[in-house]
């Protein structure tokens, strides 16, 4: 297996590693302080990548779909961080530790905001990975080499592109609240 695609499995691993050790710390052990700290390192794990990804680049590899998923796991882990950190809270807050208010679930105008707020954070992502993309384009400066980098860009902003009308469909067309018969 790649050495880029084991340190892409492992730094999801330790991101969520980190977030449930913040979160235990915080609500379990009544350590708020080590757990925001514990919280607060997961984009350390965004630099290991990072850094990583440029080494085994700048040695001479041919990018592949691996150091382009590195890129889009940067751009999705800085564009959603702190919104997977937020839910992550809340839902361990009120189903481990029975604290706080249960997840509510949202219909209507509420649920078209939180779905357009998830695709301009979707567009984030994807500018943040797009830079990283055509930035090592740009530095290695071999299209044989990048290839695979400016293929999955191509990919991605399809999938952008989709996310986008599904996103805003619910502008139009508000998800209701199902009714249970009694």
């Amino acid at each position: 297996m790649n050495a880029i695609i084991v340190l892409i499995i492992l730094c999801e691993i330790g991101f969520w590693i980190f977030i449930a050790a913040g979160l235990l710390s915080r609500y379990v052990f009544k350590l708020p302080r080590l757990g925001m700290i514990l919280l607060s390192t997961t984009p350390l794990i965004d630099l290991i990548l990072l850094i990583a990804t440029a080494y085994d680049l700048a040695s001479g590899a041919t990018a592949t779909t691996a150091h382009a998923i590195a890129a889009i796991y940067i751009g999705i882990s800085l564009a959603y961080g702190k919104s997977m950190i937020r839910w992550a809270d809340q839902r361990f807050a009120y189903y481990i530790a029975k604290q706080g208010e249960r997840p509510k679930k949202l219909y209507g105008k509420a649920h078209a905001r939180k779905e357009v707020k998830g695709w301009l954070q979707h567009l984030l992502a994807y500018i943040i990975g797009a830079v990283l993309l055509l930035g090592v384009v740009y530095w290695i400066d071999n299209q044989n080499r990048t290839e695979a980098l400016t293929n999955v860009l191509r990919i991605w902003s399809i999938v952008l592109g989709i996310d986008f009308l599904i996103s805003f469909s619910y502008t139009l067309f508000p998800k209701k609240e199902k009714h249970t018969s009694s």
